[in-house]
């Protein structure tokens, strides 16, 4: 698992254990001041409470998996020292996508001083996950523009940009404004398991077919059982928010054309998040779904502005992502004022190779592309090419028979033509 100079401690890559999370505490704390992205700061949030999670974790850990999808954490210890964590969570319900939600390193040890050795735990802690997690068939994982050690570490572990993601955050005063527009969405309904068919068309025409193909995606991720809304009920009481969630139903066509999924911030203390998902065929959906949003934000920001701490009534953001393959959306949010506050972008992998870095397409030269259809070595024949070989023999026979019989059947009729000619009359006329 890990290459180690000789006299030197053997780094051990391990399951999260109890006695990691007073350890895992100071590194998520340590993380948090020298972090600038509040998307992972929220995320190191959420660490903090790996303590009150571990018991249950354990617990549905003995469940079969397709009842619950939930997160690994893996520690790299050496000499009783935690280095490093990694947080994975699967994306589907097959198991088939993973997502690397978080690689953490504790930069105040003394083994970790030289950036050569942070990527070296980084490197291990993302490779043990690739070979032990024998489920996942793709890996996919979000990562900072600015990040650059980061970027290195996800390159070199053959990571590829999938995808370029925009973060914008619409300010209080701008959703005051935006709750005062009617949102006019009759056929607006709450989601439930009957709509999962709908909700999988949805997401399937809004995305590309290389993204649909990474997430692998099936109607059973949009369904959820007891065990999956007791686990969500749990965590949004710890984390004191509230979802909503609800899509747009088209009764013409018998589609769903808009979704959105808003967690909100109850005590102030992190900024509202919103999922959303618009059929590109219907981009005016966007204002309509942001107002309902904004009046759902706008009631609980009322609530929260009672209170005294300036930091918290800081939080009463709305975050909204926007990808690259959605100019109406970016679009539209530059033209209310929404502010662009993070650049990240979205990488994957398979876990079968290392993926190479393709050329651009005017640089390709024809030698270059007919040189991957070369054979490595001269190939062997196998019992299924022989039967092959055998098949088309056999075909090929059939045929020429076929063809020769058909000409000694049209040869025989023009020879007793020849031999039975018709009789003329004495006239030289016919008979």
């Amino acid at each position: 698992m890990s290459s180690s100079v000789q006299n030197t401690p053997k780094l051990v890559v391990r399951p999260l254990q109890y006695r990691d999370v007073e350890a895992i505490n100071a590194l998520v704390n340590e993380c948090v001041v020298r972090e600038n992205s509040k998307r992972l700061v929220t995320i190191d949030r959420e660490l903090e409470q790996v303590g009150s999670w571990y018991g249950l974790k354990r617990f549905l850990s003995f469940l079969p998996q397709s009842y619950y999808h939930g997160w690994r954490i893996y520690v790299a210890q050496q000499l009783k020292e935690v280095l490093g964590l990694i947080q994975v969570s699967s994306l589907n319900s097959t198991h088939s996508t993973w997502r690397v939600e978080r690689v953490l390193l504790n930069s105040n040890s003394p083994n970790l001083k030289l950036l050569k050795s942070q990527k070296e735990i980084g490197s291990q802690l993302l490779r043990h996950c690739l070979e032990n997690i024998w489920e996942a068939r793709t890996w996919m994982l979000e990562v900072n523009v600015n990040e650059k050690n980061h970027l290195a570490l996800y390159r070199e572990n053959g990571f590829q940009p999938l995808a370029q993601m925009t973060y914008w955050q619409l300010s209080p005063e701008l959703l005051e404004e935006l709750a005062q527009q009617e949102p006019d969405l009759p056929n607006f309904l709450p989601v439930s398991n009957a709509d999962a068919p709908l909700l999988y068309q949805l997401d399937c025409v809004s995305m590309p077919p290389l993204l649909r193909q990474v997430f692998d995606r099936r109607v059973e991720d949009f369904k959820t059982n007891l065990i999956q809304v007791a686990v969500a009920q749990i965590r949004q009481w710890l984390n004191r928010i509230d979802v909503v969630s609800g899509y747009v139903f088209e009764p013409q066509r018998k589609a769903a054309i808009g979704y959105f999924k808003l967690e909100s911030s109850l005590d102030g203390s992190r900024p509202h998040k919103a999922q959303l998902t618009v059929n590109p065929a219907y981009t005016w959906l966007y204002p309509k779904l942001i107002a309902q949003m904004a009046q759902i934000t706008q009631k609980i920001n009322l609530k929260n502005k009672a209170s005294t701490d300036k930091e918290r009534s800081n939080w009463q953001y709305l975050e909204i992502a926007s990808a690259d393959y959605q100019p109406e959306r970016e679009e539209y949010f530059t033209k209310i004022g929404a502010n662009s506050v993070e650049n990240t972008l979205l990488m994957s992998r398979s876990v079968w190779h290392k993926i190479k870095e393709t050329k651009p397409l005017e640089g390709l030269q024809l030698s270059d592309m007919l040189q991957g259809l070369k054979p490595a070595r001269t190939p062997i024949p196998s019992r299924i090419s022989w039967l092959k070989f055998l098949l088309a023999s056999y075909q090929n026979t059939v045929r020429q028979n076929n063809i020769f019989s058909s000409k000694s059947v049209d040869f025989s009729t023009v020879k007793e033509r020849n031999i039975n000619p018709p009789e003329h009359s004495s006239n030289g006329h016919h008979a």
